[in-house]
């Protein structure tokens, strides 16, 4: 099921909110938006994995360090057991109107690109363990 990716439109909730109404919502939206795109039949992975979630965004944007957490909730028990198993993640924030060099795109991805509007693209695949340290 690895590389599993799914994209929403945003923009994305922070994890910082005291709007823990809309939190719940978000969460939820996001977990839907994922189920949509889990093959019929698949378990969550059990393996240690690696979360990208990019926002491409136009106007005002949340912190990009925390819009990741509520995602990893959402997918628990959908995409991997749960999120304790997130050894490596990465958040990030781009501009919709950059300028991109885009090769190897996935189909969601591209989709997304093309409706025009702010959207997070969330990939999921596995973390093995290499050795290697980063510096």
């Amino acid at each position: 099921m690895l590389p599993f990716e799914f994209t929403i439109k945003g923009p994305p909730l922070s994890a910082q909110t005291h709007n823990r109404v809309r939190l719940r919502e978000w969460k939820d939206q996001v977990r839907r938006a994922a189920a949509a795109r889990v093959p019929g039949g698949m378990q969550p992975v059990k393996a240690p994995v690696k979360i990208t979630v990019t926002y491409y965004y136009s106007g005002k944007t949340p912190d990009v360090d925390n819009i990741g957490k509520p995602i990893q909730d959402a997918l628990n028990g959908l995409v991997f057991v749960d999120d304790s198993q997130c050894h490596e993640t990465k958040s990030r924030k781009r501009a919709l109107d950059g300028s991109y060099q885009i090769m190897g795109a996935s189909a969601p991805l591209l989709i997304a690109f093309s409706e025009g509007v702010e959207f997070l693209h969330i990939r999921v695949e596995e973390c093995p363990h290499d050795g290697v340290l980063d510096k």
